[in-house]
């Protein structure tokens, strides 16, 4: 490698030397004199380990020769023309090597490690590079850098162009998420290999060639920033000098060495058999028979045949799979814990320099956790030191490491030697790497695991994060109400088990299991069985001796709740209606059903005793209800008749659009349904009542909308947010849905689906609109995920962006892609909202 390097620079300085010679026929000798230029060489090239068949990997620097050195009468030329000049003169050297003639193109000259890749210019200047590298740079470009080594052309120069680059190189890791966008780079290298290829990979596949240099440039990056010693290029040199500095053991940087040096010489081998640049694993036996032969002075004193020696490479491959881990991050164990000799520990200083490269804010406070996790003799610490390197790795693929690290020591302390918790640490790979990531990610999640860790046992079964079925979870409702006879523990028993629902469903969508709808259906079940044990109870409490009930209540659903459509901060909107039983007194039983009201709000919202720590208590608004905050609490159903018959407003008959029977007795909640579907999909709608919608919602943007918010980033009030795609979907099915029966449903998306089936609505525009608002909602419920609180607005905070991004789909480092894609497609629903919601 080391020969074959030098042998390149050296055809590129003779092939320089001809390029100076004929763009000197176009221009004068003495111009082309003039333009110094330095060709550098990157990746292998640069560090001296060119395979037989590989590119050359190279940038170019140009610069004006010092005047003194020029004839007194020479005009300086300008950076055009000196960069023009460059240019002319790499084009001319490429050739040199390149051009097709006789004989075999001398090797394939790549310059796409230039700034901008191939849309970048070829020749650029010291100040044009520094420029670059100090705004638009990419992580993985710094780390290009770190091979980058001055090979032909004018010394000086490239000297000065490596000076400047220096600074650039080592102070990489200290950027934000600089090693997790590096490795989130390498698994897309690994993503884009073909299925095919994948097992056959020796050099970008698992294990291969590749993950030997990832891990050695990341320890380069994070300790050459302090310690000139690890500075090195070649990757068998920089393996040296990161044992002799003590950051990686002794045994591991022989058996790392010994490993790499097995793979670039079967990488050779390859080549040498194909005579063409290639990186599989021959796919005839045949071929695998002869490399086998190539490599038995290698991998074996005797005869080595081609069953073994595919035994070795698959040995080798999970040995330097593992290698990441050993070596990034059990020498932060080592730091604090006392192992086996031969385990290097890192200085505190040097431990912290890795945490902090990681993505910890606070390395100081991220040793001490480690310290008390894994000190002591018990069984339990004993596991910690064991399973410790890989869980500091998966925090560290989360957007907060150091929350990660303290929850799972608080629930660790909590725990403590309880046998399953950790059994499922040891055995269980899967879900341990589920907890760190939940734990690394949600606040929301951790507080509640915090408070009751046994839901952690869920994580080693994806069956057990999805929603339970409605009939299950009624079922287990039921039967704590037969179990409990006294109110106050039967209510308990209810709300510990909603809490305990809802943090099945966030887990399962932290994770990627259950969808924004199954998990808005899930809560709003968990709602519904709550709601109905609570009036159960207040039913109990009312008729212990025995007295025949005066009437019959159903709990009306509205809003977000009617349609199935909440998230884990909504409220519960809701109205409440009966009717008198024959031969009851009207007035005592209003009374009596709203004292049973009453008494169901009671016991969902006051304190238990013992409290139920980080509960989200169930909110419930009842505003929708006639005459809102002024009208009754609950009215019979003819006093509803009464009152949509004579006094309701437009927007009422809009809001009963989401209503469904949610909770207590069937029939009365059919009679209830009965009685406002001819309110609420009306054989006529006037253009006055739609004006009046239109007023309404104008009224609802400038009146709701907090004082100095950006509108662009309102989940729920703002451009192309919630209300717009709802309002205009219930406008439409107050005009349209008497006559088209898929309109009339509490869902936005089924009835917006059902008004494009009827033509309605335009396919193109009906996707937009579902686009925005499936978007919106999901945001939404994210939002409480990750921060523990309710929030309609899209953040500006970039780690709780980068969370809810990842939630969503994206690849790691794509806040800003969320960011851009939210904003472009709620422009584009606005847009079809007012299209089609303000008369023409």
């Amino acid at each position: 490698g080391r020969l074959l390097a030098d042998l390149a620079a050296a055809a590129l300085e003779g092939a320089l030397a001809i390029a100076r010679a004929e763009v000197a026929q176009n221009r004068s000798e003495q111009t082309v004199a003039a333009v110094e230029l330095a060709i550098i060489g990157m990746g292998k090239c640069g560090a001296r380990e060119l395979n037989y068949i590989s590119d050359v990997d190279v940038v170019y620097a140009v610069a004006h020769k010092p005047l003194a050195d020029l004839p007194e009468d020479f005009a300086p030329l300008d950076e055009n023309t000196l960069t023009q000049i460059g240019t002319e003169l790499v084009m001319a050297l490429s050739k040199a090597i390149m051009a097709p003639a006789p004989e075999p193109a001398l090797w394939e000259v790549d310059a796409n490690l230039r700034p901008e890749g191939k849309d970048g210019a070829l020749v650029r200047t010291v100040e044009s590079y520094t420029t670059y590298y100090k705004r638009w740079a990419e992580n993985w470009e710094f780390q290009a850098l770190l091979k980058a080594r001055p090979i032909a052309g004018t010394p000086e120069l490239g000297v000065r162009w490596a000076r400047a680059m220096r600074p650039f190189i080592w102070e990489s890791a200290a950027r934000d998420s600089f090693v997790e966008s590096v490795q989130a780079m390498r698994q897309r290298v690994t993503d884009n290999i073909p299925a095919a290829d994948v097992d056959r990979q020796i050099k970008l596949g698992p294990g291969g060639l590749r993950d030997v240099e990832f891990t050695v440039q990341l320890l380069q990056l994070v300790h050459g920033r302090t310690d000139e010693s690890v500075r090195t290029q070649s990757t068998t040199d920089s393996i040296a000098a990161l044992a002799k500095a003590s950051y990686i053991g002794r045994k591991d940087a022989h058996d790392f060495a010994d490993n790499y040096a097995t793979l670039r010489v079967m990488e050779h081998r390859i080549q040498l058999l194909y005579m063409r640049r290639t990186h599989l694993m021959p796919a005839k036996e045949n071929d695998r028979r002869s490399l086998a032969r190539a490599m038995n002075s290698l991998l074996a004193p005797t005869q080595l045949t081609e069953p073994e020696m595919l035994k070795q490479w698959a040995g080798i491959k999970r040995a330097v799979k593992s290698l990441h881990e050993r070596l990034f991050f059990r020498p932060l164990l080592a730091a604090v814990a006392h192992l086996s000799k031969d385990e290097v520990a890192l200085t505190p200083q040097a431990a912290q320099d890795r945490l902090a490269a990681l993505g910890y804010k606070d390395p100081r406070r991220a040793m001490g956790h480690i310290e008390a996790l894994t000190k002591g003799l018990r069984r339990s610490a004993e596991i910690q030191r064991t399973l410790m390197p890989v869980l500091l790795g998966w925090f560290a693929k989360g957007v907060d490491p150091d929350a990660g690290l303290l929850g799972f020591r608080r629930i660790s302390e909590s725990l403590g030697g309880t046998p399953w918790y950790l059994r499922m640490l040891r055995d269980s790979p899967a879900a341990a790497e589920r907890l760190c990531t939940l734990l690394a990610s949600s606040r929301f999640i951790t507080d509640l695991l915090e408070d009751t860790p046994e839901p952690i046992a869920w994580l080693d079964r994806t069956e057990d994060l999805k929603p339970r079925a409605t009939d299950v979870i009624i079922g287990e409702l039921r039967s704590q109400l037969t179990r409990h006879t006294d109110s106050a523990e039967a209510i308990r028993a209810v709300r510990m088990m909603r809490r305990r629902e809802i943090l099945r469903l966030a887990m399962g969508e932290a994770l990627g299991i259950n969808s924004n709808a199954e998990v808005a259906h899930g809560l709003s079940d968990i709602d519904r069985g709550a709601i109905q044990s609570a009036l159960a109870i207040a039913e109990r409490e009312t008729y212990i001796d025995g007295r025949t009930p005066l009437t019959d209540v159903a709990v009306i659903a509205m809003g977000r709740q009617g349609g199935a459509e909440i998230g884990y901060g909504s409220d519960s909107d809701l109205m409440y209606v009966h009717i008198p039983r024959d031969g009851a007194d009207e007035k005592a039983a209003q009374t009596e059903a709203t004292d049973l009201i009453n008494r169901m709000v009671a016991l969902l919202k006051q304190p238990t005793t013992p409290p139920i720590r980080a509960e989200k208590v169930l909110e419930i608004d009842a505003d929708l209800r006639p005459e809102g905050k002024a009208g009754a609490m609950v009215r019979s159903l003819e006093s509803f008749r009464e009152y949509y018959e004579r006094w309701a407003d437009t927007w009422e008959f809009q809001a009963l659009l989401r209503a469904r029977p949610f909770a207590g007795s069937e029939y009365v909640g059919a009679a209830f349904i009965e009685l406002i579907d001819p309110y609420r999909y009306p054989t006529t709608f006037s253009a006055e009542k739609v004006t009046e919608i239109c007023r309404m919602k104008a009224r609802v943007e400038t009146e709701r909308m907090p004082r100095g918010a950006d509108k662009t980033r309102q989940l729920k009030l703002g451009r192309g947010g919630l209300t717009d795609v709802e309002w205009l979907v219930q406008l439409l099915q107050l005009r349209h849905a008497h006559r088209v029966e898929g309109m009339q449903t509490t869902s936005t998306l089924g009835a917006l689906a059902a008004a494009v089936e009827a033509g309605i609505v335009e396919q193109a525009d009906a996707q937009l609109l579902r686009s925005a608002w499936k978007l919106a909602s999901k945001i939404r419920g994210l939002n409480v995920l990750r921060t523990g609180r309710a929030s309609d607005t899209l953040t500006t905070t970039r780690s709780d962006l980068e969370a809810i991004a990842r939630w969503c789909g994206y690849e790691p480092n794509s806040a800003r892609v969320l960011e851009d894609d939210y904003l472009r497609i709620t422009r584009q629903a606005r847009a079809v909202y007012e299209k089609l919601f303000y008369p023409a």
